[in-house]
Formats: structure tokens, C-alpha cells, sequence
């Protein structure tokens, strides 16, 4: 598997993928997150052309996965992380996070974030094994408060939700990629 950045038609692709990887959350009694329309095209494709939308695709270069991020007062914030079903469990999303890191650090973000569910368990607990922590209160950042504003509008907040972050480590300027 290898991660590259997303192209134009990759993009119906992803939405393929956001509506298998909501699948899960039936089992979990949340059809409403599983019911939820992918991102459009073009929100999707804004993603693309500003460079912040990669996906992890197999030898014959369909995309299993993605991962598209903001910069969120000065840190990279994951929007959307999704993996086909069929090839979870297999460090695809682990290995976008990693990506999203390094776009992070290069960009001076000191950090990666995201907002989620908090008891589901391949949500909140999974990003909490990758480096994750969940921020308090008075650690969120008016950007961060705003999203989760806009995630509560969406009926989000009919279950737990929680904002996590992972530091980055800073690149110096001669180890900054070219």
C-alpha cells in the first residue's frame, strides 16, 4: 500500500468509500452516522486542489482509503478519515494519520486533531492508541469550538463526542521537505 495525493477521479471513489465505512456504526445503533451523506464532489475536490486530500491505494491504484485535513489555529485538522471495510485493520488509516503528521510538521502546524465519537471503538479509543488525547474544555480552540458547533447543527451530539490532539514533531528547516 502506498499514499498518494488524491486526484479528481479518485473523488467518487472516496464517497464510495465514506458510505462503506459508515456501514459499521448500524451495528453500533447509530444509522443516522451510517445514513449521512459522503462530502460532495466538490467540497471533496477544494480538498484536492489545495493539497490536502490523500488516499492510500493498493498495487493497482484504487484508493482503500483517505484522509482529508484544515489548518485549525495551528494545527492540522483531520476532517475526514475513512477506510473501506474490506481493508481495514490493516494500518491504512493509521498510516494516513502518519501522512497528515508529516503534512502537518512541514506546513509549522504543531499538531494534529480531530473530533469523534467518544465510545465507539474504532473512534475515540483507536485515535487514543495512536498518540491521541482527548482536549478539555478549556483546551479547545475557538476553530475547534466552532466545528463542533457546526457537528451539533449536523445531530452529532446524539452521542458522545469528544476533541482529541497529537503533537507533531517540528522539522527544522534543513530536514523541511523540498
Amino acid at each position: 500500500m502506498r499514499i498518494r495525493p488524491a486526484r479528481r477521479s479518485d473523488l467518487p471513489l472516496l464517497q464510495d468509500i465514506e458510505r462503506a465505512a459508515g456501514e459499521p456504526f448500524r451495528t453500533v445503533g447509530m444509522s443516522l452516522v451510517a445514513d449521512d451523506e459522503p462530502p460532495s464532489l466538490d467540497v471533496l475536490d477544494e480538498y484536492r486542489r489545495a493539497g490536502r486530500a490523500w488516499v492510500t491505494v493498493r498495487a493497482d491504484d484504487r484508493p482503500l482509503g483517505y484522509l482529508v485535513a484544515d489548518p485549525v489555529d495551528g494545527a492540522g485538522h483531520i476532517e475526514q478519515v475513512s477506510v473501506h471495510p474490506s481493508a481495514a485493520r490493516r494500518g491504512l488509516g493509521s498510516g494516513l494519520i502518519g501522512h497528515a503528521g508529516s503534512w502537518a510538521a512541514a506546513e509549522g502546524l504543531g499538531g494534529l486533531t480531530l473530533t469523534t465519537f467518544s465510545h465507539v471503538p474504532w473512534n475515540a479509543p483507536y485515535y487514543a492508541r495512536l498518540g491521541f488525547r482527548v482536549l478539555t474544555e478549556s483546551e479547545l480552540t475557538d476553530g475547534l469550538r466552532k466545528i463542533r458547533a457546526e457537528e451539533a447543527e449536523h445531530g452529532l451530539d446524539r452521542w458522545p463526542r469528544v476533541c482529541m490532539r497529537r503533537d507533531v514533531p517540528q522539522l527544522t528547516e534543513t530536514a523541511r521537505p523540498q
